[in-house]
């Protein structure tokens, strides 16, 4: 098949990655085509905000992963909202009928809720970007609703992996602190993003609209940071207050993803961070 990605940075490089080793061909949509050197991935310039590229004909998968430049409502809105808009006329100018276009999203969209999270909790966000991100999601099932082509959002937990090491400078700069209340989080390491998003694109059958992206442990961000102090052999962590994050205090869980037959090559943090610091894998420029 010809998949299109349109937003190839770290994410979307890698999963094109695993597009083309499965045999597909890949095209990758950014502003910066010459950063995108990944082998095997045909790389054009394109800014989802403005006029976009012309679409080959048999481009059957689509695969939409968009990074806002920075974090305001306004940046939000261009690059979410008006990029998933953009990539739908571009279609329909191109007269292109994909099989299946996926929208990575995020959990933000369920806002500072607590306790179980599913894809059939309302996303009631709290946040403009949870905001936004929820009205392109409902832009792109809108759109495709009565058409043959099928759907998929990916609402993905917090996101770790090569060069992605917040909480591991965190503990090594000794600025960690152990909240004093347990805070549930949920997560999945970047490969199995990339991973996920391939198999929902091209491989599961008669997919569903909306899949959660987290591995299988919701785990209380506490026992995280005492798990990286002991693996760096950074010793015992201060608890104390710690400023209250975004997110509120929820458990997502995967089942519906897993239901598909997908396999986390890091089902828990602890196979992931491990992998991290043993320096596997590389963050994509």
């Amino acid at each position: 098949m010809t998949v299109l990605i349109a937003g190839c940075g770290d994410l979307g490089t890698e999963a094109g990655i695993r597009f083309v080793a499965a045999g597909h061909r890949v095209i990758g949509w950014r502003r910066t085509p010459d950063l995108l050197t990944a082998a095997g991935l045909e790389a054009v310039a394109a800014d989802l905000t403005t006029e976009l590229p012309t679409i080959p004909a048999d481009v059957s998968i689509v695969v939409v992963s968009i990074a806002a430049d920075r974090r305001s409502p306004e940046a939000y809105r261009t690059a979410y909202v008006d990029g998933v808009r953009n990539v739908l006329d571009a279609l329909e100018r191109d007269r292109v009928t994909p099989k299946r276009i996926l929208l990575v999203s995020s959990t933000a969209v369920y806002g500072d809720r607590t306790g179980l999270v599913d894809e059939s909790t309302p996303a009631l966000p709290a946040s403009f970007s949870g905001q936004i991100l929820l009205e392109a999601e409902m832009l792109l099932l809108d759109r495709l609703r009565g058409t043959s082509t099928e759907g998929v959002v990916l609402r993905l937990g917090g996101i770790y992996g090569p060069g992605r090491t917040r909480l591991i400078d965190m503990v090594k700069e000794g600025r960690a602190v152990v909240p004093e209340e347990p805070r549930r989080t949920n997560r999945i390491h970047r490969d199995d993003a990339a991973a996920a998003i391939v198999h929902l694109a091209s491989a599961a059958a008669a997919p569903q609209p909306l899949y959660l992206g987290v591995d299988d442990e919701s785990a209380d961000l506490g026992d995280v940071l005492r798990f990286l102090s002991r693996e760096m052999d950074c010793g015992e962590l201060p608890v104390g207050p710690v400023p209250v994050a975004r997110g509120g205090d929820k458990r997502c869980v995967n089942d519906r993803l897993r239901g598909t037959g997908f396999r986390f090559a890091f089902p828990t943090y602890k196979e992931g961070y491990r992998s991290v610091l043993a320096g596997e894998g590389v963050r994509h420029p």
